[in-house]
Parts: structure tokens; sequence; C-alpha cells
């Protein structure tokens, strides 16, 4: 009996497009601060490529309403290796980017202990970076009811 060659996995890719009102101070933001790069850019929008994954900064007209805290609207990445997301923190500062929360650890010595800082850009998004210390606690650790802070 032959069998089928097995077909080799596709990447997913992750996007998201989030509002800004300057496409310049964003650029500056993502690019030259973040260390994304950049790709299509028209009048109203600047594609970014997010360590893989594309957001896309959408030009609005108008005020950005901006939220008070981090919860409901913010967003980010998970880094698997600690030394990237220190890597992270460390070039964040050295580009003056500015800080929403400073780094430190949620949930210390629980499963789902993590470290965490969050950024905003120039438009008010807030963006936050984390490090699980047990990477199964990205999904799973479902019996913990701890997400986040209080509100």
């Amino acid at each position: 009996m032959k069998t089928s060659p097995k077909k080799k996995s596709q990447k997913i890719y992750f996007h998201l497009a989030f509002p800004v009102h300057n496409l310049d101070l964003a650029r500056r933001f993502y690019v030259e601060g973040l260390g994304c790069r950049s790709g299509r850019e028209s009048k109203h929008s600047l594609i970014l490529n997010l360590k893989g994954n594309q957001i896309v900064a959408q030009k609005i007209k108008g005020k950005i309403s901006v939220q008070k805290g981090i919860y409901p609207r913010h967003f980010g990445l998970i880094f698997a290796e600690l030394r990237d997301w220190q890597s992270l923190l460390r070039r964040a500062k050295q580009k003056g980017l500015t800080f929403y929360q400073e780094a430190k650890i949620r949930f210390a010595a629980t499963p789902i202990e993590h470290r965490t800082f969050f950024l905003q850009d120039p438009s008010g998004n807030l963006l936050e970076f984390k490090h699980y210390s047990q990477i199964q606690a990205i999904f799973g650790k479902n019996k913990r009811r701890q997400v986040g802070e209080e509100r």
C-alpha cells in the first residue's frame, strides 16, 4: 500500500490593526524604538513586522480614547526565552520608550509566575511583553483562577 507524503505544516501569522493619530510617530516608536521592520505604507496605514507577526497602524481622524489602566485593551508578545524578554526590556530603556508599567514579576512563586512590562506608544496604545517561568502556563494551568490583576 502506497502512502501519501506528509504535507509540511505552514506557519500561521497573527494580525492586529490598531489606531494611531500620527504615522510618523508610530513609525519612530515601532521601527526605531521596538525594532519592528516596516512593510507597505499608505497615507493612512503602516504595516509592521513585530517578531514575525503583522501589526498595522491605522491612522484615524479625531481623538483616540485612552483607557485608564491596562484593561481591557492591550497587546504584545510572550517570549519563550528569558534572554529575549530581557533584551527587549534593555532596548526599550535605551531607546527611551515610555513605560506604562515598569518590569515586574506577577504571581511570584506560583505555577503562573511571569515577568512583564508595559509600554505606551505615542497614541496611547498599551503593549505588554511577558516571559513565563513555566512555558505551559501560557495556556495551561487551568486550575489557577488568577488572570491579570485586580481592576
